[in-house]
């Protein structure tokens, strides 16, 4: 099912704050990372931007306009794009083995009594990111452990 580019965005800002930053998942998934590089590309490259297309503008004068553009373009696209990435993984389907994974925890979790919404069929990132947040936020640490 193909999406529009800003559902994507929309996927992706949600995305990035439901997935729980945990050290236990940096090893297992890339989107800790990316999350971390988005949140760090979001904060300083629009700013970034404006001073290379200063920078650039001062050094080399008005001639140098579309260059001092296009550094800024490609600056302003970063954020973008670690966006567009987590909005366009957060809808992908679980790998078989992950969501036997999914399944086990869901599992585990209603055992210890956790209001949880009923297991998905083919479950997608976004379900494993809601799961894991609840998961780590209600659960002791001794059930974290055994898991992660």
């Amino acid at each position: 099912m193909a999406q529009s580019i800003p559902a994507l965005f929309r996927d992706g800002q949600d995305y990035l704050q439901t997935w729980p930053m945990k050290k236990e998942l940096y090893g297992l998934f890339p989107e800790c990372r990316v999350i971390a590089a988005t949140r760090f590309s979001i904060r300083y490259m629009p700013p970034l931007a404006i001073l290379v297309a200063f920078v650039h503008l001062g050094t080399m004068g008005q001639s140098a306009l579309p260059q001092a553009i296009a550094l800024a373009a490609f600056f302003i696209s970063l954020p973008m794009q670690g966006l567009l990435w987590l909005g366009h993984r957060s809808n992908q389907p679980l790998p078989p083995a992950m969501a036997s994974w999914y399944r086990d925890i869901h599992q585990k979790m209603r055992q210890q009594g956790c209001q949880l919404h009923s297991v998905k069929a083919r479950p997608r990132y976004k379900e494993l990111a809601n799961l894991l947040s609840k998961a780590f936020k209600e659960l002791d640490r001794v059930f974290t452990r055994q898991w992660f």
